[in-house]
């Protein structure tokens, strides 16, 4: 009897609500909201992730190949991913950081392991504003498994506006030369850690500066990744 009751009550101690529905759920999310999380196409670019027919590197990626290797993404970014991510990042919910973690892990363990995982760096004074790296939060909940988190490796020199609605071209020249990076990294693999990912240009332009530090190769870690043509209309 006196096992019962314990049973019952770490039962009660364990039990959460769904983020998503507020159902009774042991998990962050529950069994049903997980399952209809939005998935990237699974005919993609391996580089970009971008949809293709046949799986194979797309023509942009072929025609100008990116300084970064590869990009992991745990969904697509649209309702609800883009919410949980812009309460983590917009409203300081820093409690949704591991599970957003937890949903990339399920796809990077899939993934070649990086020597170093690096977060996506802040400028100090948007750093000031938000209070909190969103980047880093997020990659302290990846388990270490010998591959070691670097926080400051990186560092944002410019605080460059927001890339938001700038097309590609122009979110190229935004961010050019907004990074800088003084470790040696010849001979390692590196993984950008970063919430979103939508045209690619800030991840190519770390994993530029990151190559010319000697990686040999540089993977893009992202929670969600933005597909033009296939994103649903957003709730707020």
């Amino acid at each position: 009897m006196l096992l019962q009751n314990k049973s019952i009550i770490l039962q009660a101690i364990s039990q959460k609500n769904c983020l998503l529905c507020g159902v009774s759920s042991e998990q962050d999310l529950c069994i049903s909201c997980r399952d209809n999380l939005p998935q990237i196409p699974t005919d993609h670019c391996p580089v970009c992730l971008l949809p293709v027919a046949t799986s194979l590197t797309c023509g942009t990626c072929l025609k100008k190949p990116p300084a970064f290797t590869r990009i992991v993404a745990a969904l697509h970014y649209t309702f609800p991913v883009d919410a949980l991510i812009h309460s983590l990042k917009y409203q300081s919910n820093l409690a949704i950081a591991p599970v957003l973690a937890n949903l990339l892990l399920e796809k990077t363990n899939i993934a070649r392991k990086p020597d170093f995982i690096i977060p996506m760096p802040l400028h100090p004074t948007r750093l000031r504003e938000r209070g909190f790296n969103q980047a880093l939060e997020i990659a302290r909940q990846l388990p270490n498994n010998n591959i070691t988190l670097l926080s400051n490796a990186c560092t944002r020199i410019r605080n460059t506006p927001s890339q938001t609605g700038l097309p590609w071209k122009d979110r190229q020249k935004n961010i050019r030369d907004a990074f800088s990076c003084k470790m040696d990294f010849s001979s390692k693999h590196v993984a950008v850690i970063d919430d979103v990912m939508t045209t690619g240009a800030t991840l190519n332009e770390i994993a530029g500066v990151l190559r010319n530090c000697g990686a040999t190769g540089v993977s893009g870690w992202v929670i969600a990744r933005a597909l033009p043509g296939l994103n649903k209309t957003t709730q707020n």
